[in-house]
């Protein structure tokens, strides 16, 4: 049986308007990983997840990607990051994560680790998470 992953329902409204609003950098990654365009996977945009919005959700094979612009570099929001990839860790969830400058200046080497990422979860020979 398929599991659900809980999601603050409080967070919908706020996670549509991020939608809305992409930064440019995920609009750039979100155009080369949209409609299924790496290994058949599907990625949803600004998923909620618990108490958390991920930048990309992919269900199959449960792989997020966060991309991080300069704000995230403080002390404050590493520490924020490194609690939403524990409380996804627990989901089975794993967390790629990127910053700006490697999206907009080496796509192909972004998206290349995404292809090896999913590769890797999807192997029959995948270790537990």
């Amino acid at each position: 049986m398929e599991q659900i992953i809980p999601y603050s329902k409080a967070l919908k409204p706020f996670a549509r308007q991020l939608r809305k609003e992409m930064t440019d950098c995920e609009i750039h990654l979100w155009y080369k990983i949209r409609r299924k365009q790496i290994q058949g996977v599907q990625f949803l945009r600004q998923k909620p997840m618990g108490p958390f919005i991920l930048d990309f959700y992919a269900k199959e094979p449960k792989l997020a990607i966060e991309l991080d612009g300069s704000q995230h570099f403080s002390i404050e929001n590493k520490k924020k990051d490194e609690n939403r990839d524990a409380y996804v860790k627990t989901l089975g969830v794993f967390t790629l994560r990127f910053t700006n400058l490697e999206v907009l200046q080496n796509c192909d080497g972004v998206l290349f680790q995404i292809e090896q990422t999913i590769l890797k979860l999807t192997s029959p020979r995948c270790p537990p998470r």
